[in-house]
């Protein structure tokens, strides 16, 4: 059995591969990363993950970084848990590591444009220049994955999977800062029906455990 310890911060996309640990099963332990305190760039930080970025994990205390990677180990070493479908055909592999690519290189620098503008210009400016272009861009993009759930109830039909978890993370994200859900029902309802997931409920729980420990040291940042 490995020894995983993730390192997350909430409201991140670290929510994805907590998803998966918990939908896994396998024992595991969170560290929070006080992002505004800027732990993220301490030394000791900054010698797991020189990116200073969350989530990182460290598998047997050896560190991994970035969704793309952290999915597609999970769900090679631990493949009962269908985190991705089974499949032979070593295209629709790629493909599938293709799907979670694309919600961590496209889906997710738009996401952050529109919850976190301050990122890309000082001031109030932010949100009343940057946050518009994120919202324009996002329009497409979320009406490709809200047409692609007319197949199912799930990214792949009728089978859930952590490519499920990364759409809820961005989609909680956007709406969380007053994105319009009304043009997206599908999207919509698939974020109902993901919430009640067992898997999901128990991340979100040490979310709001997490959000408690900030609040209780002064900082949290709540999304504006």
């Amino acid at each position: 059995m490995h020894d995983l310890k993730l390192f997350v911060a909430p409201g991140t996309c670290a929510r994805v591969p907590t998803i998966a640990l918990e939908e896994i099963g396998v024992p595991f332990e969170t560290e929070l990363v006080r992002l505004a305190a800027k732990q993220q760039k301490t030394p000791e930080f900054l010698a797991k993950n020189p990116k200073g970025k969350v989530p990182t994990i460290l598998i047997d205390g050896k560190p991994l970084t970035e969704n793309v990677a952290i999915l597609t180990w999970l769900h090679r070493t631990y493949p009962d848990a269908k985190l991705l479908p089974e499949t032979t055909d070593e295209l629709e592999r790629v493909k599938q590591i293709a799907d979670v690519a694309f919600f961590s290189a496209t889906v997710h620098p738009i996401v952050t444009r529109i919850a976190m503008p301050m990122y890309f210009l000082d001031g109030e400016g932010a949100y009343d220049r940057i946050r518009p272009k994120g919202a324009e861009a996002m329009g497409p993009v979320m009406s490709m994955v809200n047409e692609r759930l007319e197949n199912g109830p799930w990214w792949y039909g009728e089978n859930w999977s952590v490519v499920d978890g990364y759409l809820f993370w961005a989609w909680w994200r956007i709406t969380g800062v007053g994105y319009s859900a009304d043009q997206f029902p599908n999207i919509r309802d698939h974020a109902a029906r993901i919430i009640e997931r067992p898997s999901v409920a128990r991340a979100m729980q040490r979310e709001a455990d997490n959000i408690e420990v900030l609040k209780s040291e002064g900082l949290y940042l709540a999304p504006k």
